[in-house]
């Protein structure tokens, strides 16, 4: 199995996103950590926020993993504002900690999200897949699902549960 951790990117660490990552790691043990938990700045050109959990969780994770699962909501057709904050500080690997920069490089990336809609609107992926490709990543897979009455579905457990077979 490979050594892998998920990122949680939610405005409510309980919510129906995190029904799916505990599903996941039912099968996997794969290590969750929630943005939410962690002070990480926006990013800014004069890199004044390298003092915050940043650029310590980035060792961690190129250290430690070699696969990283980004999980998040869909807020407004896009992935969360959090999780894009910390998209936006993998500048900071590329500029002041380019060691950590190289050292994605050959890792790989997949996506678990989850919305209301059964079905997501073009494009979604496309920051993943770009960022991915950029960093010298690889994206190899992803994953949409919803509760129903407060549950995962069945149809939705079989994609995870395939999912779960794609990333390990």
């Amino acid at each position: 199995m490979k050594k892998a951790i998920i990122i949680l990117g939610s405005s409510n660490s309980n919510g129906e996103t995190s029904k799916m990552i505990k599903f996941v790691c039912d099968k996997t043990n794969y290590p969750i950590v929630d943005l939410k938990s962690k002070n990480i700045g926006e990013f800014d050109y004069e890199f004044k926020n390298s003092n915050d959990d940043f650029l310590p969780l980035m060792e961690e994770i190129v250290t430690n993993f070699e696969l990283i699962i980004f999980a998040t909501p869909v807020y407004w057709y896009a992935m969360s504002g959090i999780l894009k904050t910390f998209f936006d500080r993998f500048s900071d690997c590329l500029e002041t900690r380019k060691d950590l920069g190289k050292k994605l490089k050959g890792m790989e990336m997949a996506v678990i999200s989850s919305g209301s809609d059964k079905e997501l609107k073009n494009g979604f992926h496309m920051p993943f897949i770009e960022t991915a490709n950029y960093l010298g990543m690889k994206y190899i897979a992803d994953v949409h699902c919803w509760i129903e009455n407060g549950n995962i579905p069945n149809e939705v457990k079989l994609k995870l549960t395939n999912f779960t077979k794609q990333i390990q």
